[in-house]
């Protein structure tokens, strides 16, 4: 019986230790430098007059504030890494700590009523070289097992079904639906789109 494959990855925990390596992945000049991954921290679009010209502005902003959550505990996320060097992440959260999705129209009615606690897994960023090579699997996996030691409940993801231009060359994402099918989640419903691509709504009981 062959043994199984070893990843060629690690992964680690979003935190005051792992902060180092959030800000060197984050300063690839990837396309997510601007957001450090606060776009569904936030309840909803800072109203005009706190709106910054600049991406970097913008950066130096988003970062200085996931980092303030870092320190109060309330930021989680997977790193993962490759010779151990940062090159892919997936954040997740409970409910209350990324809020922004109960917000969006398309969500609206479909927020579960039950007793579980609710998760989401709403962003993956993997550098280029290693795109197609499993980072962002890894990086569910990881996130999943932090979700069951965490008391496990309801999770939710919004992935991406079909780009609709490249303006971005594909390169910051909420995962693929055939990637969260492979791992246990069920399609619930289409999630609408953006200018960008197409999303659909799965859950799963971890």
């Amino acid at each position: 019986m062959p043994s199984p494959q070893l990843s060629p990855y690690t992964t680690k925990e979003l935190s005051r230790k792992t902060w180092p390596d959030f800000v060197r992945l984050f300063s690839q000049g990837s396309g997510w430098d601007f957001c450090q991954c606060m776009h569904f921290h936030r309840p909803r679009s800072l109203p005009k007059e706190q709106r910054l010209r600049t991406r970097a502005e913008r950066g130096i902003r988003n970062r200085r504030q996931k980092r303030a959550l870092v320190e109060q505990g309330c930021a989680h996320g997977i790193l993962v890494y490759a010779n151990g060097e940062p090159v892919g992440w997936c954040q997740y959260g409970p409910r209350e700590e990324l809020p922004r999705i109960d917000k969006q129209r398309d969500y609206q009615g479909r927020a579960p009523q039950g007793p579980e606690k609710l998760w989401r897994i709403t962003c993956f960023a993997v550098l280029k070289p290693y795109r197609k090579r499993g980072v962002a699997s890894a990086a569910l996996r990881a996130a999943l097992e932090a979700i069951r030691r965490g008391g496990g409940g309801l999770v939710e993801a919004y992935p991406i079904t079909r780009w609709l231009t490249r303006a971005f060359g594909n390169e910051s994402t909420h995962g693929t639906e055939s990637m969260f099918v492979k791992a246990g989640f069920q399609r619930v419903g289409r999630f609408g789109s953006t200018r960008y691509s197409s999303h659909v709504l799965m859950r799963k009981t971890v």
